[in-house]
């Protein structure tokens, strides 16, 4: 069976790449394309992926957003037509689902947040989520279509980490600092919230004026990270806080970190799936997922500007890959697995 998978976001590299090995295990041919935004081309080259690029990111501004769905998913056309997948998978592609939704090509949604906007041409066939978010309310008009799996996504991958030492090296980090990974808010999304850049801007603030911490910030493109180096250029002034130039292995990343702050899902998630202690400052609707991890203690919701200074928590951690290393989790395989019952039940094969 042929199956098209999309590349839409930088997450998706590492996720993908065992799921697409595993497929191809079972005989299938598995077809890649990749946005061009973000870090999702260079990283999916670091990977070894093969990609084809097809697009870009256009913005915050929604109608920009508007016409550059629809203007990828022209773009997306011929590939598609060459490939004539039997399915198509994603982690939230709209481009790819709204095509696919013209030309009649199934599609499986693998999703992680039950407050993602799906308008009804956007809507997948099926949908792919893990056990915990049947207890939120699903934009789903099809319950029988919505597949389930154990643990988070970030579980798919993360069992394969073996950390590269080095990266230390490689980002000058000073084995006698706090290192901090700090990732901004997601401002250009349609979940932003103001109160996010607040708590980014006062933790940073926070962080350079702390002699024993060192900062990796991860600025979600050039045009953040700019914006950040016009409006901050105290951050930059010395070599606190470090700006990687090339796309770099997140996992590895956290790894080498003593502790994470961040404004998106997956950079917590996969703190959380390491073991790192994670500090989330995203002030969207706080999805399901993101509450289990609070009450099993693997995550940290900062929720008020006081706590900003008080709850994050500034010391070194014992670094050790014994947890991460071993037995694979039960994602990967009850992914491929509802991924090859589909094929079977849309396509009889």
């Amino acid at each position: 069976m042929k199956i098209w998978i999309d590349l839409d976001n930088t997450p998706h590299v590492p996720f993908f790449k065992p799921v697409k090995r595993e497929l191809e295990k079972r005989g299938h041919t598995v077809t890649l394309t990749a946005r061009d935004a973000f870090q999702v081309c260079e990283l999916a080259e670091k990977m070894g992926l093969t990609v084809v690029k097809v697009g870009r990111h256009y913005g915050k501004n929604r109608l920009l957003k508007v016409c550059g769905l629809l203007w990828r998913s022209l773009q997306l056309l011929p590939t598609v037509l060459r490939a004539k997948p039997d399915l198509a998978l994603s982690h939230g592609s709209r481009s790819q689902i709204l095509l696919c939704n013209l030309l009649r090509i199934p599609t499986v949604m693998v999703m992680d947040y039950e407050f993602a906007e799906t308008p009804w041409l956007l809507q997948p066939r099926w949908e792919i989520v893990p056990r915990v978010l049947l207890q939120a309310e699903l934009q789903c008009k099809h319950p029988e279509r919505v597949k389930v799996y154990e643990g988070i996504k970030e579980d798919v991958y993360a069992p394969e980490f073996k950390p590269d030492l080095t990266l230390a090296k490689q980002l000058a980090l000073d084995p006698d600092k706090i290192i901090v990974t700090v990732r901004p808010p997601a401002n250009e999304a349609h979940y932003h919230s103001n109160e996010s850049d607040e708590f980014f801007v006062a933790f940073m603030n926070r962080l350079v004026a702390a002699p024993e911490t060192q900062a990796i910030l991860l600025p979600r493109n050039k045009a953040q990270e700019a914006r950040l180096r016009q409006d901050f250029p105290g951050w930059f002034a010395d070599s606190r806080v470090i700006v990687p130039r090339a796309a770099v292995d997140g996992l590895n990343l956290l790894w080498h970190s003593d502790l994470v702050v961040s404004g998106g899902g997956t950079m917590n998630r996969e703190a959380a799936a390491l073991g790192v202690p994670v500090y989330s400052i995203f002030r969207g609707k706080i999805g399901v997922l993101d509450r289990q991890l609070q009450q099993e203690g693997r995550l940290v919701l900062i929720e008020r500007l006081a706590e900003v200074q008080d709850e994050i928590i500034l010391q070194r951690r014992k670094k050790s890959s014994a947890a991460i290393n071993g037995a694979p989790r039960p994602a990967l395989g009850g992914i491929v697995d509802h991924v090859s019952a589909i094929l079977q039940s849309e396509c009889g094969k």
